[in-house]
C-alpha cells in the first residue's frame, strides 16, 4: 500500500486550499496534521515558514519539509499516473501554467489587500484565523493572538504593493477577472475545459478566501459573480469526476472568453512581473511601474522573479509549432511582452 501524503497547513490559506483540492481531486491519499507541536514533533522545519509545508522523502529517503505549490503539483504528476491535472497537449500546458502562476503571484494580491485594508475583513480575519491554530484556548489569549497577526500583516500590505495608490487598482482587476472568469463559466465548467487544470486549482485557492471568506470581496463576487461563488464550493472536492482525455479545451480553438482573460492578465500582471525583474536586476529598493496608467509601487519580490524565469523556460522549450500556437494565442494580449 502507498504511504499516505503527509503535510500540515490552515484553511485561510489559499495554497493549502489549492493543494488539498488537487491531492482529492487526484484521489492521492494524505494525511492533513494540525497545526500544534505535538503533531509536528520529529518532523522537520522548512527553511521559510510557508503554508502548505508537505513532509516528503528526498532522493535517500529522508524526510524532508517542502512548501511550493507549483513545484509540487508537478513533482506528483511524475509520482502518481492517472487524474492529471497537466495538459498533455504542450501549448495548452503553457497556457495552464501562465495562468496559475498569475492566480497565485497576483490575485494573490487581492486576496491579502481586502483582508487587511477593510476593518469587516480585518475583524473577521482576527476572531477567526487564530481559532485555526487552536481554540481550546482562554477568549483572552485568541484575542491577543487576532491582535498580533492582524498588526504584522496590515504592517506586511506593502509587500504584496498594497497601499491608498494601488488599492483602486487591485480592485478593479479583481472586479475585472470575475467578469471574465464568470462569462467563462457560461460555457465551460473549468478554465482548462470539461476537465481542471493546475490553473483551476491555483484561481480556486485564491477564491476559498475571496469569494467565500473575506466579507467585502466575497459580497463583490456575489453581486456581480455567482457563478464563480458556487464554482469555488465546486472545487474542493472533485474526487468523484471521471476525466477524459477529450476533455480538455480543443488546443486549436481557444475560447474567446480565455483570450479576455489573457488580456486582462497582459493589464495588470504582466508589468509587475516585468518591473520586478527589472528592479531586482538593477538592484533597485522598490518596485515603480504603472498598471492602467496609475503608478504602482512595491517592494522587490525575489519569488517572482524565479516565476517569470520558470516561465520564459517553459516558454522557450515548447516545440516550435506549440511555441507558434501560444504566441498566436498571446499576441495582442499583453502578455507577449513577458517572451520578447
Amino acid at each position: 500500500m502507498t504511504a499516505s501524503i503527509a503535510l500540515t497547513g490552515a484553511p485561510g490559506s489559499p495554497y493549502t486550499r489549492k493543494m488539498l483540492a488537487v491531492l482529492r481531486y487526484r484521489r492521492l491519499a494524505y494525511r492533513f496534521l494540525p497545526r500544534t507541536r505535538e503533531a509536528l514533533a520529529g518532523l522537520p522545519q522548512p527553511k521559510v515558514s510557508l503554508l502548505p509545508t508537505f513532509f516528503l522523502p528526498d532522493e535517500r529517503g529522508e524526510l524532508q519539509a517542502v512548501t511550493d505549490s507549483t513545484p509540487l503539483i508537478r513533482r506528483f504528476e511524475t509520482e502518481h499516473q492517472g487524474r492529471e491535472v497537466l495538459p498533455r497537449d504542450p501549448a495548452l500546458a503553457f497556457l495552464d501554467e501562465l495562468i496559475e502562476d498569475y492566480a497565485d503571484e497576483w490575485l494573490t494580491k487581492a486576496m491579502f489587500h481586502y483582508r487587511w485594508a477593510y476593518q469587516d475583513d480585518i475583524d473577521k480575519a482576527a476572531a477567526i484565523l487564530p481559532c485555526w491554530q487552536g481554540f481550546s484556548v482562554p477568549d483572552e489569549e485568541l484575542a491577543a493572538r487576532g491582535k498580533m497577526f492582524s498588526e504584522r500583516q496590515i504592517g506586511r500590505l506593502y509587500v504584496v504593493g498594497s497601499n491608498a495608490v494601488t488599492g483602486p487598482v487591485i480592485e478593479a482587476s479583481y472586479r475585472r477577472f470575475l467578469e471574465a472568469f464568470e462569462e467563462h463559466l457560461r460555457h465551460h465548467p473549468f478554465l482548462m475545459g470539461g476537465r481542471p487544470g493546475a490553473s483551476d486549482f491555483g484561481v480556486y485557492g485564491q477564491l476559498t478566501q475571496l469569494a467565500a471568506f473575506d466579507p467585502t470581496p466575497m459580497a463583490l463576487t456575489l453581486k456581480i459573480a455567482p457563478r464563480v461563488h458556487a464554482w469555488t464550493s465546486v472545487i474542493e472536492d472533485l474526487s468523484g469526476l471521471e476525466p477524459a482525455d477529450s476533455d480538455w479545451i480543443a488546443a486549436d480553438a481557444l475560447p474567446s472568453t480565455l483570450k479576455t482573460l489573457l488580456a486582462e492578465i497582459g493589464r495588470t500582471y504582466v508589468p509587475v512581473m516585468l518591473a520586478n525583474a527589472q528592479a531586482l536586476m538593477a538592484g533597485a529598493q522598490t518596485v515603480e511601474t504603472t498598471v492602467e496608467g496609475l503608478p504602482w509601487s512595491q517592494s522587490p519580490f525575489p519569488y517572482q522573479a524565479k516565476c517569470l524565469q520558470w516561465l520564459r523556460a517553459s516558454h522557450g522549450a515548447l516545440p516550435a509549432d506549440s511555441r507558434a500556437r501560444v504566441d498566436g494565442w498571446l499576441a495582442g494580449t499583453g502578455c507577449d511582452r513577458l517572451f520578447a
